[in-house]
């Protein structure tokens, strides 16, 4: 029988919305939402993701991990997921709760430094859960350089509560599409690709 509480929750689903609106809290910027993402968001951005056998697909800015657990759900093995995630508290509640899976406490927008020499160059998706559209241009460069230096040609997945792009992606130099609608979400959510434009 699953361990629930007076509202019916498993205890571990209101740890992660508590732990989550915890560090909201102390850091809006970081954080983009006040919940973790929905399980119909999640599904759809695991069905976009793809690596071939010698690639790994890396998670930045993991928060509580139910897009990780996602992952792992639609088949992804777990040493070929890799989380990077810069809040130390969630970092070590991303090892706990991730078994198998390689979680990195750093900076995404300092990739090259934080991902091993030996995964540049074999990074099949990156999914960015950071709320990018909150940040200056000057930022978003830096991130988007960063993910270059790492996957060169890929370009990554954003999740965003924005209808039309979070990015001013000519600006950045990017192509954009966005990928999926996930209105069951709350509240409802795009995931756009963004990969150096042609």
């Amino acid at each position: 029988m699953a361990d629930t509480t007076t509202g019916g929750r498993p205890h571990a689903e209101v740890a992660n919305a508590t732990l989550f609106f915890r560090r909201w809290l102390a850091n809006p910027l970081q954080m983009g939402s006040i919940i973790p993402s929905s399980p119909a968001l999640c599904r759809r951005i695991a069905a976009l993701v793809r690596h071939a056998e010698d690639e790994v697909v890396v998670e930045l800015g993991a928060g509580t991990g139910v897009i990780s657990r996602a992952l792992l759900a639609a088949g992804v093995p777990a040493e070929k997921l890799v989380v990077v995630e810069i809040v130390p508290d969630m970092a070590n509640h991303l090892r706990r709760v991730l078994p198998g899976v390689t979680v990195i406490q750093g900076d995404a927008f300092q990739l090259p430094d934080a991902l091993p020499a030996r995964l540049h160059g074999k990074v099949g998706t990156a999914i960015c859960g950071i709320p990018l559209v909150l940040l200056p241009i000057e930022q978003q460069r830096r991130f988007v350089a960063a993910v270059e230096a790492v996957a060169p040609g890929k370009g990554f997945l954003l999740y965003t509560y924005c209808i039309t792009s979070p990015l001013p992606w000519r600006d950045l130099g990017l192509a954009a599409k966005r990928k999926a609608w996930t209105p069951l979400n709350f509240p409802p959510a795009s995931v756009w690709h963004y990969q150096p434009a042609r």
